[in-house]
């Protein structure tokens, strides 16, 4: 018996809708049909049938100029409960790895509003220790991971954000100012990775990074913390750079390359 062959044609049409979506994601101002027919090399009328079907589905709204724009279904999607499983369950592994090696406590955080939300959490084994809970919430201007994950914005959101985020000084070492926050936002894109030192927590020092996604953005960020005991300065400069390597390692596992950052 012969195997049956598939026919291409539903993958065609399935590479041009998911070519829309990532035009779409990349133009958060919408776009017209005529642009969008261009630049996925559909004819119009096409592309007009796509964007319709689309639309009745919610997955487009088209705003008052006829601009096509990322719909809510769609953005829940991509934002909802699933996909903060999806990141979970793909960094674990990579978290476990780091957990075993660095002997501290492992974090696993994502933006959410203008906190960051703790995602997953590997506690130490040492007695004297970090707590941090699933489900915690902490602000974004003192921790390693709020930091991470500011620096990885474009400057328009950034800005934003901070213009609406209290720049609450939790410890004498807590960043309150808006200039020196940028400026620490600079130097923590320049090495990779940001520094909690003591800021939320006085004895605690945390480091960590942002975990991209296949588009190049901020999907979420990892950390290492520990007591300023165990936490030297020259120690943390080895646990950083394996912060780095495991951001980079969950970033790869989420389809994101340096090339295709780069062309988006």
């Amino acid at each position: 018996m012969k195997a049956r062959k598939s026919s291409p044609a539903p993958v065609g049409v399935l590479t041009k809708v998911l070519s829309i979506f990532d035009l779409l994601d990349h133009s958060p101002d919408g776009l017209q049909l005529r642009f969008i027919a261009e630049q996925t090399k559909l004819n119009k009328s096409t592309a007009y049938r796509f964007l319709a079907h689309l639309e009745s589905a919610g997955y487009l709204i088209r705003d008052s100029t006829g601009a096509y724009l990322l719909g809510p279904r769609l953005v829940h999607l991509g934002s909802g409960n699933t996909y903060q499983s999806t990141i979970r369950k793909v960094s674990r592994p990579i978290l476990d790895a780091l957990w075993r090696g660095t002997g501290e406590t492992v974090n696993l955080a994502v933006l959410d509003g203008r906190e960051v939300l703790y995602l997953d959490v590997l506690e130490s084994a040492h007695s004297f220790r970090l707590v941090s809970q699933i489900g915690m919430r902490r602000p974004l201007h003192c921790t390693g991971l709020g930091k991470a994950i500011l620096a990885r914005q474009s400057t328009s959101l950034r800005d934003e954000m901070l213009a609406a985020t209290k720049l609450e000084k939790l410890t004498p070492h807590s960043i309150t100012r808006r200039a020196e926050l940028i400026a620490e936002l600079g130097r923590i894109q320049r090495r990779g990775y940001a520094l909690d030192d003591e800021e939320v927590e006085l004895g605690a020092r945390c480091v960590a990074a942002a975990v991209l996604d296949s588009s190049g953005y901020v999907a979420a960020a990892i950390s290492v913390s520990g007591p300023v005991t165990r936490m030297s300065r020259t120690r943390t400069s080895a646990i950083a750079d394996a912060v780095k390597r495991a951001a980079l390692e969950i970033s790869q596992s989420l389809g994101y390359t340096r090339d295709r950052a780069a062309r988006s």
